[in-house]
């Protein structure tokens, strides 16, 4: 038996061995409950939003319009107009602090046949949510927004990456709200707690 011919039969044997392992992983990670939402997110009635800036690389001219507080700026008339949390202008006034930033990540250069390939950036929103008494963070979202080479085409991606982070937001406060109402929190989000019990979606 030749030595390549005796690596591969034990890679194969290992393989049949390992693979009721992963099986019964993967069948755990599909009935794993959700874990609970943390207190300030179920009980918070009002937020603070900060603006933690916008990164445009753009030197001669931004590649984004709007200016440096576009992301800060849309994200608040976002949730004003949505009514979900009264809007607070200071954090010691508020039960959670919403920090959204937006940050243009460059992109390693792919070369295919001598012609670069692919995006030459990827645009991110970051929403962190906080604790403002002790300053730490609770949860956080991350969104993309396609790149284009267009002016047009960029700010409309823009707009599409803010929505998605905005619709993000709903759909926490959509899990937190029959909790929030629910006689035996903190058994919320658990079979206990019965048709009150909220998933995330």
């Amino acid at each position: 038996m030749t030595s390549s011919f005796r690596s591969r039969s034990i890679s194969v044997l290992v393989g049949f061995l390992l693979l009721p392992v992963a099986v019964a992983i993967a069948g755990d990670a599909k009935t794993v409950p959700a874990a609970p939402l943390p207190k300030q997110i179920v009980m918070a009635k009002k937020v603070f939003i900060a603006n933690g800036g916008l990164d445009d690389p753009g030197i001669e001219e931004a590649l984004f319009k709007g200016g440096k507080d576009r992301a800060y700026d849309q994200f608040y008339a976002a949730l004003k107009s949505a009514g979900t949390y009264d809007l607070v202008d200071s954090p010691a006034d508020a039960d959670l602090i919403f920090e959204i930033s937006f940050v243009v990540l460059p992109e390693p250069a792919r070369v295919f046949q001598g012609s670069s390939v692919g995006a030459p950036a990827d645009p991110v929103f970051r929403l962190e949510i906080r604790d403002p008494k002790m300053n730490a963070m609770l949860w956080a979202y991350i969104e993309h927004a396609q790149w284009a080479i267009l002016q047009g085409n960029r700010d409309r991606n823009f707009d599409q990456g803010m929505a998605r982070i905005v619709s993000d937001v709903a759909a926490l406060a959509r899990s937190a709200a029959p909790i929030r109402c629910c006689d035996c929190w903190p058994m919320a989000r658990t079979p206990a707690c019965g048709t009150h019990r909220a998933g995330r979606r």
